[in-house]
């Protein structure tokens, strides 16, 4: 398929893709409705391992059962928590770490990730990801928490050492105002 500028989750998709190879160990921070889950347990392949967070038991339990039916499950810790325990759970290193930010797709949207847990969390991330890995972000602005969440993690990465991260800020700029953004940031 030709390259094609579709998303936000699209970009990040394609940079993961770029950088994961089988036996790796990666990082779903924000489960969801395990889309990123499946597509990253693919990529690691039978002794790579999938380490997935959510602070909602359906966003585990939608995972689940994804990474059952497509028979990937067993190369899967998921652990129905918040992502600011990332650091308690992951000892080793990561090749990479993958955040959707905002609510969960379909779920109760006053249940949103919150800058101060991500913050917490994409650092862990950072400290754990390998040389030449990379943290993915994909941030929502067209809500309250959305927005503050996006503009702080915006100034945040602009002060991370060019010397240790390069980190690229995606946005589209005819989608308007509120359009996801990915932020993708890799270890030097």
């Amino acid at each position: 398929m030709p390259y094609e500028l579709r998303s936000a989750r699209y970009l990040a998709a394609d940079a993961l893709r770029q950088v994961i190879r089988p036996g790796d160990t990666v990082i779903d921070a924000t489960l969801g409705n395990g889309h990123d889950a499946c597509m990253l347990a693919e990529l690691v392949g039978e002794n790579g391992h999938l380490i997935g967070f959510d602070i909602q038991h359906d966003a585990v339990e939608r995972t689940t059962a994804s990474l059952t039916e497509k028979g990937l499950i067993n190369r899967c810790t998921l652990y129905a928590e918040g992502h600011q325990h990332i650091a308690e759970r992951v000892t080793g290193p990561i090749q990479a770490a993958v955040f959707n930010l905002g609510w969960l797709p379909g779920g109760d949207k006053s249940i949103t990730t919150l800058w101060e847990t991500t913050q917490t969390a994409i650092t862990a991330c950072l400290t754990l990801l390998a040389k030449g890995g990379v943290c993915t972000v994909c941030a929502y602005p067209g809500h309250a928490e959305g927005d503050r969440e996006r503009y702080a993690l915006s100034d945040w990465l602009s002060a991370l050492r060019p010397q240790e991260f390069n980190v690229l800020h995606n946005r589209f700029l005819n989608a308007g105002p509120g359009a996801p953004e990915c932020f993708i940031i890799q270890k030097q």
